[in-house]
């Protein structure tokens, strides 16, 4: 606490991100990176657009991009925001929507930056529990007063799917209201909720680059959502900073998006890894949770998480823990490599035997 701060500082509760430790060399299963590299036509177009123009500002519009996402996701350029990663186009949806006179709703267990972002903001927040099963129980969003909604699909922590379809419901009966679908995990097996973008001007769906895509030190995320609610989150932005997006990431960005082959290659390998680990888990009495994410929520019987967490970071394997209630029972495993998954379940294996 300092004297300096403002009433607002003082008063949050910033998100902690998982842990990057230096101390030795670790196989890191903790904060959803992708385990493989992005495609080499990336590393080429930020090579080549490391040059001269650098000393230029980058287009504040982000246009090269824009394009691109427009046509692979088939809207308008006019129904695409970019940003400086999901997180920061979703800190400015909750600017740009949300009523503050109205609670905002989201999940008891989720990402837990919502609930940083509503404090940000002086929001309230109506937290909707989930089942037993972890399973969203979204007639629930339809029944209470809110000034917006916003939901991660698939969940995270969780690591599970809620059919598109059913979003419709939410979107019918909030149609004042802004419905997010973040979608920061979608392409590892899930639909996107894109496809309502036509149907509903209400519904704003984010995805990222980070994951699926290899890029999560690039910082490039998007929005895509009708013309008026991409116009709210343009003011928002240009309102703190009308460069969010440098001309490396651009040109990354770009390329990222073209190179649909190499990312259907790498979403692939994931899954596959993923599925198989999640196999040899429940070999090992291990509780699964079904996933359609690249990282997979696990617990077992006899085994406090707390404990397989301390053992497998002894062990040079971090995986992540949330000490809060509900779930301090779980960890999230990404998924790395063949070779990592195979080092994390000999170690998870081990520990579980002794």
């Amino acid at each position: 606490m300092s004297k300096f701060w403002s009433p607002l500082a003082a008063s949050l509760v910033p998100y902690v991100p998982g842990e990057q430790p230096k101390d030795k060399q670790y196989i890191k299963l903790n904060t959803n990176e992708n385990p493989y590299p992005p495609s080499p036509k990336v590393i080429e177009a930020i090579q080549a657009a490391a040059n001269e123009d650098l000393r230029l500002y980058p287009d504040p519009t982000s246009g090269a991009l824009v394009q691109s996402l427009a046509a692979y996701f088939k809207v308008s350029p006019s129904q695409v925001f970019v940003g400086n990663g999901s997180d920061e186009v979703l800190a400015f949806a909750f600017a740009a929507f949300f009523d503050p006179a109205k609670p905002v709703l989201f999940a008891d267990i989720t990402y837990s930056f919502y609930k940083v972002y509503a404090e940000f903001y002086g929001l309230q927040a109506d937290l909707i529990p989930l089942d037993e099963q972890f399973r969203m129980p979204l007639e629930q969003f339809n029944t209470r007063e809110n000034g917006g909604i916003v939901i991660p699909n698939p969940n995270a922590p969780t690591a599970m799917l809620v059919p598109v379809d059913e979003f419709r419901s939410i979107l019918e009966h909030n149609r004042d209201q802004v419905v997010i679908i973040d979608e920061a995990y979608i392409d590892f097996g899930g639909e996107s909720a894109v496809k309502l973008v036509a149907d509903y001007p209400n519904v704003l769906v984010i995805q990222t680059l980070s994951k699926s895509r290899s890029l999560a030190g690039l910082r490039v995320g998007w929005a895509i959502g009708s013309e008026e609610l991409i116009d709210g989150l343009n003011r928002v932005k240009n309102s703190f900073n009308s460069y969010t997006i440098d001309r490396l990431a651009l040109a990354g960005a770009v390329a990222a998006i073209e190179d649909d082959a190499y990312f259907h290659e790498i979403t692939a390998k994931v899954n596959q890894t993923r599925d198989q680990t999640a196999v040899r888990l429940r070999e090992l009495g291990f509780a699964v949770t079904d996933s359609t994410a690249n990282f997979l929520f696990i617990s077992h019987p006899d085994q406090a998480a707390e404990h397989l967490f301390q053992k497998l970071r002894e062990q040079g394997v971090l995986v992540r823990y949330f000490k809060q209630p509900r779930i301090d029972h779980y960890l999230r495993v990404s998924i790395g490599t063949d070779e990592e998954m195979d080092v994390f379940l000999n170690v998870i294996a081990d520990i579980v035997k002794s």
